[in-house]
């Protein structure tokens, strides 16, 4: 059984202990993470791999940053979105995993992509048509990558609460970039490819979150929202065996405002 996760760490220099806990107490296989806020060069490799973790990161200055850690040897395939050469924003990483087989079991190759989708906010700028675009083009990319018939896992900050059920307030939130129709249109779009919402697979209730804004007390009355998403393609969910949202990181002191999301595979 191997172990994915993603997890937006609201940047990894602030939050290096929190992380470097949860890597050890829960030993996921492969984790997606987002939001790094620093450069590659600053970013704390030696305390990961101290843990036996390999590295894959596209870093950027106070902003954005996503990465791949894995247990297993990995080699970068990607590091920009494709669809936009003019886009720099560290928002995009690809990378193919080699894990090792059992007995009489050849090793497998899988490929793993993190993913921050814009916020988008405010809707009447032109963030939010960049959303949009950088969902399109999120698309078309991994329309290719489902004709290569991989296991693939796609995880990230999509920026996206899918329904009402995934928000405390669906009202309140309406208007907001992370629920607006254009948006959840572009998610479904995802799903529509052929990918599987690892945790509502398996989790059909209402009210599972996976961020909290800091402010107005919302995670002591837990009025938070499900935009955090591990995709899988059909030869990734077919060995989906559990998914679930962690909710121990939040709880921490000056925690992350996300939490990490998960789902094992039967590789």
């Amino acid at each position: 059984m191997a172990r994915f996760a993603t997890w937006n760490v609201n940047s990894v220099k602030a939050r290096i202990g929190h992380l470097i806990a949860w890597l050890r107490e829960s030993k996921p296989d492969v984790v997606m993470l987002q939001e790094l806020k620093t450069e590659a060069e600053s970013f704390p490799r030696l305390e990961i791999e101290d843990l036996g973790y390999n590295i894959a990161l596209v870093g950027q200055k106070t902003y954005n940053g996503v990465a791949v850690l894995a247990r297993h040897p990995l080699s970068v395939e990607c590091t920009r979105l494709p669809g936009d050469e003019a886009d720099d924003q560290a928002r995009y990483i690809e990378a193919l995993i080699e894990m090792a087989g059992g007995k009489d079991l050849p090793r497998r190759v899988l490929r793993a992509v993190s993913v921050y989708v814009p916020n988008g906010n405010p809707v009447d700028s032109e963030k939010f048509p960049y959303k949009l675009r950088w969902l399109e083009r999120l698309g078309d990319r991994l329309r290719h990558l489902l004709t290569l018939e991989e296991v693939l896992v796609v995880g990230g900050d999509y920026n996206v609460a899918p329904a009402d059920d995934d928000v405390y307030d669906p009202k309140a939130w309406a208007g907001d970039a992370l629920c607006r129709p254009e948006s959840r249109a572009r998610y479904r779009a995802l799903l529509h490819l052929g990918l599987t919402d690892a945790l509502r697979a398996l989790h059909g209730e209402s009210h599972l979150y996976s961020y909290w804004d800091y402010q107005g007390g919302h995670w002591a009355k837990d009025e938070g929202l499900r935009i955090d998403h591990l995709l899988l393609s059909p030869q990734a969910a077919d060995r989906l065996a559990a998914s679930g949202i962690d909710r121990g990181p939040r709880r921490k002191e000056k925690p992350s405002d996300h939490t990490p999301v998960w789902c094992d595979l039967d590789l």
